[in-house]
């Protein structure tokens, strides 16, 4: 199912944490379909490098994306963890290297600039999450570099 619009995340939202390496992402619940734990990933030798491969979820086939690669940073070594989103082209799953979790946001820090990003968010007064455009971050253009 096509997500109709990408929901943003602001402060008070509740948000799942993706853990990439030593940085932390925040996305709306609202994008957030699953997480699925060690998924059993198959490359795919003509995609492009963002693509890690695809995992058979309960009959359906979803791609997973390496997160960081996504997010102009280094490649992921691991895939532990699958979030799955809505996306307006179906359902993609995104590398987490560590077990994602809720929160309610706090009080925005500031702007990221980072392409594919929105803000940055103090997290339980210690640390800080990044909000993803899921919309941006998962757009067929970003996919295919």
């Amino acid at each position: 199912m096509a997500a109709a619009s990408t929901p943003s995340v602001g402060a008070g939202d509740l948000a799942l944490l993706l853990p990439v390496g030593s940085d932390t992402y925040a996305i709306s619940l609202e994008n957030v379909r699953e997480v699925v734990v060690d998924p059993v990933v198959t490359q795919l030798p003509t995609a492009p490098p963002v693509v890690r491969g695809i995992f058979n979820l309960r009959g359906d086939i979803v791609p997973l994306l390496d997160t960081g690669l996504l997010l102009g940073l280094r490649a992921v070594i691991e895939e532990p963890y699958a979030v799955l989103v809505d996306t307006a082209h179906g359902v993609a799953g995104l590398v987490a290297t560590d077990m994602p979790m809720t929160v309610r946001l706090s009080e925005s820090v500031g702007h990221s600039d980072m392409e594919g990003t929105t803000e940055t968010y103090l997290v339980d007064d210690e640390r800080l999450a990044v909000a993803l455009d899921v919309g941006i971050l998962l757009s067929p253009a970003r996919i295919s570099q």
